[in-house]
């Protein structure tokens, strides 16, 4: 499944994040806001299972998430969308996973991987700003797959037709969800318009 999350709030939050002119502090506030909104409609299918507690006029049942909700940030940008999301799921655990790609093959690789236990039986989302050529996406997942995770969402902020195509041909068992679909990559595996180097805006390195 790929959901698109046209909501107004997220389209002029990523219109100011999309302006060149956007500074550090404001593009990665931004970022945070956003990652809050879209948690909100990624977890709306979160398995629930009922709880019995008592009000202060008696007895009541309730629901309870059924599931742990595990957040991994593909290293560096995707902890921009990292708070945002405990803010709404503050019980979450984190893993992490680093990739960088290689600017001449353009294809990713490892560096780093750290997971909490029982993957399997866990709703994991997987988090990047950017869905450009997916092979981060793709390889991330795949590396995620392997320590046993079976329920994946894949959340990111903008993507190229490229990179969802990518995606749902290695993992078509993962939703995707998205602030905005954009136009296409450019020759050095950009997304077009973009925000630029997402990465690089959040932490000022560039």
């Amino acid at each position: 499944m790929l959901d698109i999350l046209n909501h107004p709030l997220i389209t002029h939050k990523l219109t100011i994040m999309r302006n060149k002119e956007t500074g550090t502090k404001d593009f990665r506030e931004n970022l945070d806001e956003i990652a809050e909104l879209m948690a909100y409609e990624v977890c709306r299918d979160l398995p629930v299972r009922p709880v019995e507690i008592e009000t202060p006029m008696g007895p009541c049942t309730g629901r309870e998430l059924s599931k742990e909700v595990v957040i991994v940030p593909i290293l560096r940008a995707g902890i921009g969308l990292l708070d945002g999301i405990r803010r709404l799921v503050p019980t979450a655990k984190v893993g992490f996973i680093g990739m960088y790609r290689d600017e001449e093959t353009l294809q990713p690789h490892e560096y780093f991987a750290k997971f909490p236990k029982n993957l399997e039986d866990a709703v994991v989302m997987v988090v990047d700003p950017m869905l450009a050529t997916g092979g981060s996406a793709v390889d991330a997942i795949t590396q995620i797959k392997k320590r046993g995770a079976v329920n994946i969402k894949l959340v990111c902020l903008v993507g190229a037709p490229e990179g969802v195509q990518a995606v749902q041909k290695a993992h078509p068992d993962v939703d995707i969800y998205l602030a905005a679909l954009d136009e296409k990559l450019n020759d050095i595996g950009y997304i077009v318009p973009g925000l630029g180097d997402a990465g690089d805006r959040i932490f000022g390195t560039k």
